[in-house]
Order: C-alpha cells, then structure tokens, then sequence
C-alpha cells in the first residue's frame, strides 16, 4: 500500500543528505504532492549546506590563528560614526573555537527583524563579551575616528564572561589598528568576511539602537528609535523645529552651523 503525501512529508523531514536514496524513490512518485514535496525539502538541505559553507569561510581568519596557537581571539566592531546624534558604540566578542551562529553575518546585512534573536544567540554562546561607548562630548572633543578608537580600547577592556574578565590572545579588527599590545588583524569589511567581528556587529548594532530607542522617549520629535540619529528627512525636520539637544554632534553638519 502507497504511503500518503502526508507520511511521505514526514519521512522528508528527517532526512538530512541529498544522497538520501528515498529522494530517487519520491521522485518516481506520480503524484505531484509528492514531487513538490521532495523538491522542497531537496532546496530546504542545500539551504542549510549553503549557510553552513558560508559560515565555515566567515571562520577562515579564527582557523588560521587557532592554526597558530592563540586561544582567545576576540572580533571588534563598532557602530555609529555617521550619525548626527549619540554616541559611538564598539563591541568586543569572544566566540567558541569554530563557533557557527546560522544567520550571523554583518549587521547591516542582517534583516531588522531577526536582529534581537540573533544578537541573544551571539550572547548565549558567546565566551566573552565587551562594550565600549564614547558620548557625543568626546566625538566632539578628539573627532569621530579617535573616538571609535577609544570605544573599541573600551569594550576590549570591557570584556567580561564566565563570570570572569577574559583577556584575548588575538584581536580581528574591522578596518581599524589599535593601539594596543594584543597582536591584531585589521580587515576591510570584516563583518562581512569574519564570524567574530560579524558576532561584535551585531552587539554592537543591537545595544546602540536600543540606546537611541530610550533617548527617543527622552527627546521626542527627532524620531530616534526609528534612525539611530542618522540625518533622516525626520530627523533634520525635528532639528529645524526643536533644535539642538544634548545628545547631537556639535562638530557635525548641519548642526554645527545650526549652532
């Protein structure tokens, strides 16, 4: 007796290779369910095979240095150097050795709305994690690349986990150098090309924007939850109509010749 579309979907489910000998058998099925079916879960397998090769290659500086020995390499990212208002935000992370988070990747390339549950899976797993965060004063006052600088040497001292502060071994910097002793990495768009310094830009993105979701109910009218303090149409309209507040970048246009 022929299994039903609905059984056959549920041997489908449990297979895991495209090897998988019932393919060949669902293939010969008449039944269209049937065909529709095993093409679904055929497309669904080379998904996860796809993501996974994505991610092993987003692992080849972390495999390269555990090649090498080192034990804690720590990814650094920031987020915010645009901005009009707020600070600049870095974040330092450290991963499990050959740690693989489906769906991390740079934040700007992750959709808005898996940011939270990714940035919780990055948080679970994570062996240590730090934030560092420069106000708009001190952009203000050493410039926006010195601050980003500064907010990165912050959450690498920041680091905690375990329930102990971790010091890396290795530090995987996006498109930055460090004044720092750690032996370190800098790589152009490095949270597109490595799973720690994608896992730092993620944290970073999340615990920025939550920052400006609460100076939005601070400073209504700039619509800060909703830009970050980017020069949106919105925001340079509450400019306009309410001016400066506290938290703008005085060195930045247009606010500084509003001021």
């Amino acid at each position: 007796m022929a299994l039903t579309i609905k059984e056959i979907k549920q041997q489908l489910e449990d297979i895991n290779d495209l090897s998988n000998p019932l393919f060949a058998t669902f293939d010969t099925d008449s039944r269209a369910g049937v065909k529709k079916a095993s093409e679904a879960r055929k497309k669904a397998i080379q998904a996860i095979l796809d993501e996974d090769q994505r991610l092993e290659n987003m692992l080849r500086y972390e495999k390269a240095l555990y090649a090498q020995g080192y034990q804690a390499i720590a990814g650094i990212d920031e987020v915010g150097r645009g901005p009009l208002a707020g600070p600049v935000v870095a974040a330092c992370v450290i991963l499990p050795k050959n740690c693989k988070i489906t769906g991390l990747n740079d934040s700007k390339k992750i959709p808005k709305s898996k940011h939270e549950t990714i940035y919780n899976q990055v948080v679970e797993q994570a062996l240590a994690i730090g934030i560092g965060l420069m106000t708009n004063e001190v952009i203000d006052e050493v410039n926006i690349y010195q601050a980003t600088k500064l907010a990165m040497q912050a959450a690498i001292n920041n680091l905690q986990g375990q329930g102990e502060v971790l010091k890396p071994d290795f530090l995987l910097i996006d498109a930055m150098q460090l004044d720092n002793s750690i032996p370190q990495k800098s790589i152009i768009k490095g949270d597109a090309n490595s799973l720690s310094i994608a896992a730092a830009s993620i944290v970073a993105k999340v615990t920025r924007d939550r920052l400006m979701a609460d100076y939005d109910k601070a400073y209504p009218g700039y619509d800060f939850a909703k830009n970050a303090g980017y020069g949106t149409k919105t925001h340079l309209e509450g400019l306009r109509n309410l001016g400066v507040t506290e938290i703008h970048r005085q060195t930045f246009e247009p606010v500084k010749s509003m001021l």
